[in-house]
């Protein structure tokens, strides 16, 4: 996808340069005078600062344990290294958000269900001012969509409804990694292109399967579903889910700037670990949680984050379960909750001594597990703690993990994305 995008900028930057820049064989405002003036893309510009993301600077931290741990000391030493820059996420993925990406799923594979749009080249391209009409209570509508819908013998008292199971995401993507390798220099484009379908509804049972002998149904049944928990993160996703989300985010926002002719930007992605625990602390290098530390709470006395901070005390924190993406004071880089209410993917792969041969600039190892590999290169690291966690896990440099193909009632996710440095921060 992402080499993808670098060709089409590439394509792009020539159709504007011959467009808007280049008349009668002259640069738009330069003589022609036989000499290297460059070629400029005129007036065409790239996006402003993204909706609801936070810049967070390059710099350098220490990555690893801020204070003495010595079983930690033996795989992940401490490790000062350099981070680039990138807009992060300034809460987690909500409901709200991430039922923008069903939804529009849902409405896709309807309209072309309907016949609203259009095939070229084996695509579908939706008609977006038909789709957003569709009547998903009209009965009629419900028979020409059959194909997503509930079959008979999986309906309560009639219901005709969408079947989250036949909501797909085409992911396609370009495994950029492998193009780069010496070995595979030569190969042709197609070898490096991946495309594939992924279910995206979250799995609302967790609420029920990670806690045995528990009463927890009424999470189940409406905590994806209730607007009263629009702007709680979402959870029920697994790594995978959460990568087609940033794909599907890259693709919605790039085809919006396309039709108003700026420059395509690169991939929104889940964030590196090295990225996130360099968010997480917020310039507090040395300090073992997002706020400082050494304490889990305030003068006062009130807890700094949502979390379990004692046996089967769950409530004392202000939220029984998860509570609201912005609940609590955001760290000094403008992020909330990068402590407790949910743990977070990362892009990374969980391998315990990864520190000791990571690079010290974007440190970064990545394994796009498929099916068939081994469960441990499944791994995929967890950051962050949450709300059914004790202290330990809150601390930034604690590292956890779980496997890419798990959902978990307290496993969120927020996408990062790198924009030129000369993006405006306003």
């Amino acid at each position: 996808m992402r080499s993808q995008l670098f060709a089409f900028a590439a394509i792009t930057a020539l159709a504007f340069g011959s467009s808007s820049c280049i008349k009668k064989g002259k640069a738009k405002g330069v003589a022609d005078n036989g000499q290297l003036m460059g070629a400029s893309y005129g007036n065409v510009q790239g996006m402003s600062k993204p909706y609801g993301m936070v810049f967070v600077p390059p710099g350098t931290f220490h990555m690893g344990p801020s204070d003495e741990d010595i079983n930690y000391n033996f795989t992940a030493r401490n490790k000062q290294v350099s981070i680039n820059g990138f807009w992060m996420d300034a809460t987690e993925i909500t409901n709200n958000e991430y039922r923008q990406f069903v939804w529009w799923v849902r409405d896709s594979l309807a309209a072309k269900e309907l016949g609203y749009g259009k095939e070229t080249d084996g695509n579908f391209a939706v008609d977006w001012k038909k789709a957003q009409t569709i009547k998903y209570n009209d009965k009629a509508v419900l028979e020409k969509i059959s194909k997503l819908t509930l079959t008979p013998d999986n309906r309560l008292y009639g219901r005709n409804e969408i079947d989250p199971e036949k909501l797909q995401f085409r992911v396609e993507s370009f495994n950029l990694k492998e193009a780069a390798k010496l070995e595979n220099k030569g190969k042709p484009r197609s070898s490096f292109i991946i495309k594939y379908d992924e279910k995206i509804y979250p799995d609302t049972l967790v609420w029920m399967r990670d806690f045995s002998y528990s009463y927890n149904e009424p999470m189940a049944k409406r905590y994806f579903s209730h607007p009263s928990f629009g702007n709680y993160p979402v959870v029920g996703v697994n790594w995978k889910q959460a990568v087609a989300f940033c794909r599907w985010r890259t693709n919605y926002l790039n085809s919006y700037l396309e039709r108003k002719k700026k420059v395509p930007e690169s991939d929104f992605r889940l964030p590196t670990e090295a990225e996130w625990e360099y968010a997480a602390r917020g310039g507090r290098t040395q300090s073992p949680y997002p706020w400082g530390g050494p304490y889990l709470r305030n003068k006062k006395g009130c807890l700094l984050a949502n979390f379990k901070p004692g046996r089967g005390n769950y409530a004392e924190d202000g939220g029984f379960y998860t509570v609201r993406a912005d609940a609590y004071w955001p760290n000094d880089y403008g992020l909330y909750n990068m402590a407790g209410n949910v743990a977070e993917w990362t892009n990374s792969l969980y391998y315990e001594g990864s520190y000791n041969f990571q690079h010290d600039m974007n440190p970064d190892i990545r394994w796009d597990a498929k099916d068939t590999d081994p469960p441990r290169m499944k791994r995929k690291v967890l950051r962050g703690g949450s709300w059914k966690d004790v202290g330990y896990y809150l601390q930034t440099s604690t590292r956890s993990y779980e496997y890419q193909d798990t959902a978990k009632s307290y496993i969120g996710f927020r996408c990062v994305i790198d924009l030129p440095a000369n993006n405006p921060r306003r």
